[in-house]
């Protein structure tokens, strides 16, 4: 049997499934994209590919279905070593094709989901993907340093492909609702487990910063780091005087939330909403080809961390974003 013809055999397949599983609300032979995975040592992963397929009828969802997932990113990194093989018959459990190159992944789908969690390799596979005519969702994080985000967006406009970039705390419950116009400062606090290859907060710690940044805006000039074994606390000043902080944990709970202060209101950030927020983003922007979070909020991102580790290398001395090549 060709290509092409496994191909419509597994798409009439799924309609099928569809069809059964919601009836006249199942999507047509002619609706919904194909998505690649490129990474399986990353629990986002599943997760993504389960809420997908799972909802085949979900209008915020569009009919995306994950077809094809290519597991390899970093073995070397333990934590993944221990994830690939496991959520490789994990995925395969699903229904979901394992291709054993990301080029025999490119020939089937229509977009990516670039979820290798080692920030280290996503600049030779984005090119790879985007060289290759994909649009690319990029998990966090984009990268392991400034220069390397600013190359991923570079290849974005040289190759015209669309690139978009997000944790998916930005959608904690409450923060989309606040009217950023009005925010004077913020205290955030998540989760800020490191790894040796990794600067410190794009290993897991991203998550807050976005959430800071989030709030309030790209324009932030320094940044302090206060380190001990089982805390920091980042203080970012931003261009027009306001403050933000982050407290990153690795003692006690693994918990995200925060206080915002605006003008009339100080707002307490309610629950983590899983992933479903952002899936809802990621397939807009598969649609559009527009991101909904600005580059220049994403590269800032990464001169925060970039500027975060050296204030921890320099012992908590001001570190100024501009001064970050």
């Amino acid at each position: 049997m060709d290509t092409s013809r496994r191909r419509f055999v597994r798409s009439t397949g799924i309609l099928g499934l569809a069809s059964m599983m919601y009836g006249s609300r199942a999507f047509s032979l002619n609706s919904g994209k194909r998505i690649g995975i490129v990474g399986l040592d990353s629990s986002h992963s599943i997760a993504f590919t389960k809420e997908l397929n799972a909802n085949l009828s979900n209008d915020n969802y569009r009919a995306y279905h994950v077809v094809a997932a290519y597991p390899f990113g970093n073995p070397d990194i333990p934590l993944n070593g221990k994830r690939i093989p496991v959520l490789t018959t994990e995925i395969e459990k699903l229904g979901v094709k394992v291709v054993q190159s990301l080029s025999e992944l490119l020939r089937l789908v229509d977009v990516v989901l670039l979820e290798t969690n080692d920030g280290n390799l996503h600049l030779k596979q984005a090119e790879i993907i985007m060289k290759a005519g994909k649009p690319v969702f990029i998990d966090k994080p984009v990268a392991n340093s400034y220069n390397d985000a600013l190359s991923i967006f570079s290849l974005s406009d040289r190759y015209k492909i669309p690139v978009f970039s997000s944790s998916s705390l930005r959608y904690i419950q409450g923060l989309q609702d606040i009217d950023k116009k009005t925010v004077l400062g913020a205290d955030i606090f998540s989760p800020a487990h490191v790894e040796p290859s990794h600067k410190d907060l794009y290993w897991y710690g991203i998550h807050g910063v976005e959430m800071l940044f989030a709030l309030l805006g790209s324009d932030c000039i320094s940044v302090q780091t206060t380190h001990t074994d089982d805390f920091d606390v980042y203080v970012g000043k931003w261009s027009d005087g306001r403050i933000g902080t982050l407290r990153g944990t690795r003692k006690g709970a693994d918990e995200f939330g925060g206080t915002v202060f605006t003008d009339t209101s100080t707002i307490k950030l309610g629950a983590y909403q899983g992933y479903a927020p952002l899936l809802k983003e990621i397939v807009a922007f598969f649609d559009s080809g527009k991101s909904p979070v600005q580059r220049e909020e994403t590269l800032a991102i990464c001169k925060f961390i970039d500027a975060a580790f050296e204030s921890k290398q320099k012992n908590g001395e001001r570190v100024l974003l501009k001064g970050i090549q």
